[in-house]
């Protein structure tokens, strides 16, 4: 498998297929395109009529947008195990990775992921709060249930987790406050082999998006 993808330190889209692959140990390449260059969709056309990132090539397969490649990955790499094996929890982490795929615009826009940033602040409005208040409801509410089952949002590592995972680079060098329990799983996530490796990767990229350093 080929995943093409953006720079690291930004690109939280790619990110999400990034780390699932990298979780459950298969082997994958990488490319890495610069975003925000002149020839930035130029190179990325080359992969996926779509001229966005990520992208998966898997032999004669081009799958594009970081849930439909996780979803991919399940199902002909992982014989489903990315999502929770319960129904009720798999629809229920279906859900939130949904909501999370197509909502909060005001996150996105405001607190653009940068995971090499530190001691970043801003305003936050109101619309920014309502965001951060249902993410953290939503970490609370996963952990509450799935606890016993494992230290993840569902218990055992989920697509899921790799959907939420750059809110996590977010709210980290945003210094967001949040309640304990969300606290934990924020650590939880940082400290892991392979979000560990991802920043790793990020700090020695030389690119900037100055898009990308609100509030530092």
């Amino acid at each position: 498998m080929l995943l093409v993808m953006g720079n690291k330190n930004y690109s939280s889209w790619s990110l999400r297929p990034w780390l699932l692959l990298e979780h459950f140990g298969l082997a994958f390449n990488e490319v890495i395109i610069p975003l925000y260059q002149a020839d930035s969709a130029e190179q990325i056309r080359r992969y996926s009529p779509a001229a966005k990132v990520p992208v998966l090539i898997d032999k004669d397969r081009h799958i594009w947008d970081s849930l439909a490649i996780c979803e991919y990955v399940s199902e002909h790499y992982l014989s489903g195990r990315a999502w929770p094996a319960d129904i009720t929890a798999r629809a229920h982490a279906r859900s939130v990775s949904a909501e999370m795929h197509s909502g909060f615009a005001t996150l996105r826009q405001l607190m653009p992921m940068n995971c090499r940033a530190t001691g970043r602040h801003i305003v936050l409005s109101a619309a920014l709060e309502q965001d951060i208040q249902r993410i953290t409801a939503i970490w609370t509410d996963c952990r509450e249930r799935y606890a016993s089952q494992g230290p993840w949002l569902f218990g055992e590592f989920s697509i899921a987790d790799c959907m939420f995972a750059p809110v996590v680079w977010r709210f980290a060098t945003y210094s967001v406050s949040v309640t304990p329990i969300c606290q934990t799983y924020m650590t939880t996530m940082q400290n892991s082999q392979c979000m560990q490796k991802w920043l790793s990767d990020a700090m020695q990229e030389k690119w900037l998006i100055a898009e990308s350093k609100v509030g530092n």
